[in-house]
């Protein structure tokens, strides 16, 4: 059986995998020389490669060949997250990473009832989760999981985006098979998705927005939890464009 792992230690037609993962391999799976594995470099390559030699603090294996990962859609997502409260991002990081998300950015806006504590230990938590989630998932990248940013900073972005969706409560454009917004998404090769906390978003903080550049979006006549929105709209985004089919 052919097992997945990370590396950003590709060297020639040789590759080592340290830490957490070199011990998985040569301790709990107990790989010996000759068994194959699946080798990712996080950007969108998968090397099909064979155990050379197998230590708990370092395994190498020779790469037998490599290819785009067909995981990988073509189309990039960020998906800009309000700060939820307990380990509602937690699990909005894992889903939206097995469903294709190239990035996960929280941000902090008005109605925010929780406030960024310890970040950097967090911050390091759900990179491990994205990491996980994509090995998990057959993901040849690991999407890129960020500290929260402003509000502010949030719209400063938004003109990077071939096309940028604020997901508002009190309704916008709908995004559906035939509607412009979906001939808009289809010529899209970025997408950011912008969804609020469990407050939502202002009058103001909709109209900033927009006029950063951003489409108000409407997710249907009922209220989803800050949890639901991201990943609604996400899927929605994914099978519009193909990438769910």
């Amino acid at each position: 059986m052919s097992h997945r792992y990370f590396t950003d230690r590709i060297e020639g037609s040789r590759a080592f995998l340290t830490g957490e993962e070199a011990a998985h391999l040569a301790r709990v799976l107990r790989a010996a020389p000759g068994d194959a594995v699946t080798l990712c470099d996080g950007a969108g390559t998968d090397y099909a490669a064979q155990v050379v030699r197998a230590a708990p603090d370092e395994v190498e294996l020779a790469i037998i060949s490599s290819a785009p990962s067909v995981s990988e859609p073509p189309l990039a997502v960020t998906l800009f997250v309000g700060m939820p409260k307990g380990d509602k991002l937690e699990w909005i990081i894992q889903k939206s990473t097995e469903l294709g998300a190239a990035e996960i950015c929280p941000f902090t806006s008005r109605f925010c009832i929780a406030k960024p504590k310890n970040e950097q230990v967090k911050l390091t938590r759900w990179n491990r989760i994205a990491r996980e989630a994509a090995k998990q998932s057959g993901r040849g990248r690991v999407p890129a999981v960020g500290g929260a940013v402003s509000f502010d900073a949030l719209c400063e972005r938004i003109p990077d985006y071939d096309l940028a969706l604020f997901c508002y409560e009190r309704g916008g454009e709908a995004l559906a098979p035939g509607t412009p917004l979906h001939s808009r998404l289809e010529k899209a090769r970025s997408v950011a998705i912008i969804t609020g906390a469990e407050g939502g978003f202002s009058e103001e903080e909709a109209a900033q927005a927009k006029a950063a550049g951003a489409t108000l979006l409407g997710l249907g006549p009922r209220i989803l939890r800050c949890e639901t929105a991201p990943l609604a709209a996400l899927c929605a985004v994914m099978t519009l464009t193909g990438n769910l089919s």
